[in-house]
């Protein structure tokens, strides 16, 4: 029930106020807080699995209204990896921006026979992004996300962005070497993708009929909402053709979504040159302080 208070209340208390307090009471210090100290939490669960986990690392001084996340995304072909292969990542990451809070994620592998990698992965990235939105003052972050993936996390990263992310929280996406388009002949031309399909994917969990190579190939995702992205792809890539980063980079200027597509001599990145990764780290460093910065 609303209370109704009669507005000489207010008067009273305010003469009050003023006749009992001087100037000097009125003028009192803010208190300092002292700021928080850097933290790193390990293998925090998300899901039911041992597999749905991440680590979590806390700069010191952050708070819920600037400090904002990197998220990291392991490769492995979506059936092997872990979050420790992007240890160093988060290494240079510390020390290249030390205000951002990082968060490197495992996520459940496919595995026969009745483990498929998709939907179930891209799920498994928006349980942990829920996860993490929901805690934001407990962990005194700011819920807005840069995702960094290499290979299958590349494909995984911007598959979550391009479909998954309703309410923006992801403001780029950095894809190194990330398979982007299923329907390119490099795939559809291999005897065993056929195969592939059907085991990494539950067609269950799509409407029937639906094109499944199409449905997870974020080149075919791209739209109007999708995020910046930066593209890394090599010229002899063995796993992931050039061609997939060409398909991505037509379809994000075909809907104007602001991006950069760095083509490397060499293979699947394990073989790029110093400089070449270089230019990596300062592209994926512009884009942090540009889409993602510390106000």
């Amino acid at each position: 029930m609303k209370m109704i208070i009669h507005p000489l209340y207010f008067f009273s208390i305010l003469i009050l106020a003023v006749s009992g307090c001087s100037s000097d009471e009125n003028t009192t210090e803010p208190q300092n807080e002292t700021p928080l100290a850097a933290e790193t939490m390990l293998n925090v669960s998300y899901g039911s699995s041992p597999q749905q986990a991440y680590d979590i690392y806390l700069p010191e001084g952050r708070t819920a209204e600037k400090t904002k996340v990197l998220l990291l995304v392991h490769g492995g072909g979506w059936t092997s990896g872990d979050k420790a292969d992007m240890t160093a990542t988060v290494t240079l990451l510390e020390g290249t921006h030390p205000n951002h809070a990082i968060v490197n994620i495992n996520y459940v592998l496919a595995a026969l026979p009745n483990t498929p990698a998709f939907p179930n992965q891209f799920l498994d990235l928006k349980a942990a992004i829920d996860k993490l939105t929901n805690e934001r003052e407990t962990l005194q972050i700011k819920p807005e996300f840069g995702m960094i993936g290499v290979s299958a996390g590349a494909h995984l990263s911007l598959m979550y962005d391009f479909v998954y992310d309703s309410t923006d929280q992801v403001k780029f996406v950095a894809d190194i070497v990330g398979p982007s388009d299923f329907t390119d002949p490099f795939y559809v031309n291999d005897p065993q993708f056929q195969l592939a399909l059907n085991f990494l994917v539950d067609a269950s969990q799509y409407p029937n009929g639906t094109n499944l190579a199409e449905a997870i190939s974020p080149a075919k995702q791209v739209s109007a909402s999708s995020s910046p992205a930066l593209l890394f792809y090599g010229t002899v890539d063995p796993l992931v053709p050039l061609s997939n980063g060409e398909s991505l980079d037509t379809a994000l200027t075909q809907n104007n979504i602001e991006h950069i597509f760095s083509v490397y001599e060499g293979g699947h990145g394990n073989d790029w040159s110093e400089a070449d990764n270089q230019d990596l780290q300062d592209k994926i460093s512009t884009y942090i302080n540009t889409y993602l910065v510390i106000d």
